[in-house]
């Protein structure tokens, strides 16, 4: 009864903040066949139909973090920068501390030659997870090989 009244009391206050923490979970994506669709076509590096997949699941899972990531992911690849950048965005608005969207919109960056921006997303990955998570780990490499190459 106690956890029925707490979780009553938070959606009231905040009903965004219950959406969106309930949302974006592993069970959640797991559940949902267009994002486990859009996460094959991933691993295919179809990106036309990743961006299919995760299109259809942003609309039955609003307020996913995760989705609205792996759509920036598929939108870079196809070379859209653009919408990789809504969409990064927005995930990171759902979620400011998602750590996937923090990497891969400094990887952005770095392909949209703008390295100032991808080296503050890089802090923001320091403040959020240290420096030994995978996520600053690869960005920070992803900037190593940016500085020597420009």
């Amino acid at each position: 009864m106690k956890k029925l009244m707490l979780v009553l009391a938070l959606a009231s206050v905040s009903p965004n903040l219950m959406a969106n923490s309930v949302a974006t979970t592993p069970a959640a994506n797991k559940e949902n066949a267009d994002f486990v669709a859009g996460t094959k076509a991933i691993g295919r590096r179809d990106w036309k139909a990743a961006v299919e997949s995760f299109t259809k699941a942003a609309q039955q899972m609003k307020g996913n973090a995760d989705v609205q990531n792996n759509l920036g992911y598929a939108y870079r690849n196809l070379g859209d920068l653009d919408k990789s950048f809504m969409h990064y965005k927005e995930a990171l608005r759902i979620d400011p501390k998602h750590r996937g969207a923090h990497e891969y919109i400094g990887e952005a960056y770095l392909k949209a030659k703008q390295p100032e921006k991808a080296a503050e997303h890089l802090v923001a990955l320091e403040g959020i997870c240290g420096t030994a998570c995978e996520e600053y780990r690869d960005l920070a490499r992803a900037i190593e090989n940016y500085n020597k190459a420009n």
